[in-house]
């Protein structure tokens, strides 16, 4: 896959660090990362534990800034912005997945699912029929009301993949999606990012340590020791 057959660069880092002040030691968790992932894009980032994906995916999310370098958004310098403009921004532009799921446990899925739309003001009409249309394509067209206290941790998670599609958001950030399932429902949240992937043209940047589900993503970013290698 060549990055000609993508639009511009919606992610790109120059040279970007990020250290950490423990016990007056200062600890680098990332050490002068470059690197552009292109509008449309299906990449992993990968690498073993300790090697800085959480913090390279915390700077891609906004929920962290580079003590030093340059991370840019769709051309925009994040630094630069308000915490007012990141907020609404994050919540705009980019869907996560976590590998806790991070459900409310008192909403039923379809509450869930609404609830980024709240935060952007939709209303309440139209927030419930697209929240129906995206558990739907997700295959869980028959659990609309169950909370997730009644469902298997992979129902639990394709919950999490519609909710972080709630807003059509520009990018959806998957921080070990699979971390917390076994390998046949694990596999089956790759294909479904995949198959979401392919349907919604968005950007889908996969976080993970586990080689084997990264087998069907476009392109891998490997990281260690704060460095992308290869």
């Amino acid at each position: 896959m060549h990055n000609h057959t993508y639009g511009k660069p919606i992610i790109e880092f120059e040279d970007v660090w990020k250290v950490y002040k423990m016990d007056k030691v200062n600890v680098p968790a990332l050490r002068g990362l470059t690197f552009k992932i292109h509008k449309g894009e299906l990449v992993g980032i990968v690498g073993p534990s300790g090697c800085g994906k959480s913090t390279c995916m915390h700077i891609i999310g906004t929920l962290d800034l580079p003590t030093k370098g340059k991370f840019l958004l769709n051309g925009n310098d994040v630094s630069k912005l308000s915490q007012e403009e990141l907020a609404r921004l994050r919540g705009k532009e980019i869907g996560f997945v976590f590998q806790t799921f991070n459900l409310i446990n008192t909403f039923t899925a379809r509450q869930n699912v609404e609830l980024p739309m709240i935060f952007q003001g939709t209303d309440s009409e139209k927030r419930k029929k697209r929240a129906i249309e995206l558990l739907k394509q997700v295959g869980l067209g028959n659990r609309i009301n169950h909370l997730p206290t009644e469902m298997s941790g992979g129902e639990r998670q394709r919950v999490a993949v519609a909710r972080s599609l709630a807003n059509d958001p520009d990018i959806v950030l998957a921080d070990e999606p699979t971390g917390n399932l076994d390998s046949k429902t694990g596999k089956e949240i790759m294909d479904l990012l995949i198959h979401l992937h392919d349907t919604h043209k968005k950007t889908v940047i996969i976080v993970t340590h586990d080689l084997n589900i990264a087998g069907g993503l476009h392109r891998l970013i490997k990281l260690k020791d704060g460095q992308v290698v290869g």
